[in-house]
């Protein structure tokens, strides 16, 4: 069989960094071990009945059996409208502010190649979500890295950025709340981003996948809220988190109106607009009862309490995520994050992630997720425990 040569830009994509940690969970299972796996983020809940019965009633549509509109159904992004106003007191035009997105991933991967030429500057978080990189390396693009760093509260330092980097950059990605570190991200923030963007000339991408999720009875911002932030970028939203529907693949991205045109014409060229029975399902979800969503959050704050107060109890000093579902845990002193990690799955069969995958300033730590049962998250903490690493 003949084997074709892959295009460059195939072959300078960066490792699918979850792949290779799958690959190692996979290899303990076969062995026949038991492995509680907090590595990945894929929510452990089914989809809530009602936004299942919608689907199930659209599906059986014939309406639904053609191409739906290119750019999406008019009720979906109406739906999208009057969510961002009830959640976030945010006025969205449902005709030129919104993009319909074949899950959120996908947008945040076409957002590089919408507005940037090769060789132009992207400003990314370090740590972030991996496939931040994969928009940079299709768009042939030069990456410029923002530490989040504890003693800034994960959120990054603009006056870190050289001036010379700030002119040149084009794009900004940011994350609140912050996959892996659980950080959120006030109002005035956002607001200090907008100011910084629009100085510079910067698009603002923000990446709201865990838009529902925040502890303590405080509700994460999002983006738009600020002033100034639709003129200076847009915010990508998934239903994935929100409302367990990882696997239907379906967002959004709203905002500023030339982005999300850009966006729009991107996708002309690629797809042909998303199954219609899925968007009719998402409307459901986005419009209907909002009760799972609530019950949703207080589960995961629940397992929270269960996992970070068992690790404290053993005598790791860890510190509590205040929003999305994953835990930012320092390693001990000796290890690395890969050995670590390595370490857990190896010796007790805990599965996490080590944070130099997700970026040079995610050496030192593990990413947690907490999206499994709080009998498996305490089993876990019992399984750490029986390593003896820590002074009680």
């Amino acid at each position: 069989m003949t084997t074709f040569k892959k295009a460059e830009r195939i072959n300078s994509l960066p490792q699918q960094f979850f792949a290779s940690l799958t690959g190692k969970v996979q290899e303990v299972m076969k062995q026949g071990h038991d492995v509680i796996n907090l590595g990945q983020g894929n929510p452990d809940q089914p989809t809530p009945p009602h936004i299942v019965d919608a689907m199930i009633k659209a599906v059986n549509s014939p309406d639904n059996h053609k191409y739906s509109p290119f750019r999406g159904l008019d009720s979906f992004k109406e739906a999208i409208s009057v969510f961002y106003k009830r959640e976030y007191g945010v006025d969205i035009d449902p005709q030129e502010e919104v993009a319909v997105l074949f899950g959120g991933k996908a947008g945040l991967v076409e957002l590089p190649q919408c507005l940037l030429n090769p060789g132009e500057t992207v400003l990314v978080p370090d740590p972030g979500y991996p496939d931040y990189l994969s928009g940079v390396s299709l768009a042939e693009a030069r990456m410029v890295t923002m530490p989040l760093i504890e003693e800034n509260q994960f959120l990054p330092d603009y006056g870190d950025i050289t001036l010379e980097e700030r002119e040149k950059a084009k794009l900004m990605f940011l994350n609140y709340p912050n996959n892996p570190t659980g950080a959120v991200a006030s109002r005035t923030f956002f607001e200090e981003t907008a100011a910084f963007a629009k100085n510079h000339g910067i698009c603002v991408v923000h990446d709201f996948a865990y838009g529902a999720i925040g502890f303590d009875g405080k509700k994460p911002v999002s983006f738009l809220e600020a002033d100034g932030a639709k003129d200076t970028g847009i915010e990508i939203y998934t239903l994935s988190k929100t409302y367990n529907m990882a696997g239907w693949r379906v967002g959004f991205a709203v905002g500023n109106k030339s982005v999300i045109d850009a966006i729009n014409i991107l996708q002309d060229h690629m797809y042909v607009s998303l199954f219609g029975a899925v968007q009719e399902a998402a409307v459901e979800a986005l419009l209907g009862s909002q009760n799972c969503v609530e019950e949703l959050v207080a589960s995961y704050e629940s397992r929270r309490k269960t996992f970070i107060n068992g690790l404290r109890e053993i005598g790791w000093d860890v510190k509590a995520p205040a929003g999305s579902f994953f835990a930012w845990l320092k390693v001990p002193e000796g290890f690395s994050s890969v050995e670590f990690s390595d370490f857990l799955l190896e010796e007790v069969n805990v599965a996490v992630a080590p944070g130099v995958g997700f970026g040079e300033y995610g050496e030192g730590y593990v990413r947690a997720g907490l999206l499994t049962s709080e009998e498996r998250l305490s089993e876990a903490v019992k399984r750490i425990e029986n390593l003896k690493l820590f002074d009680k």
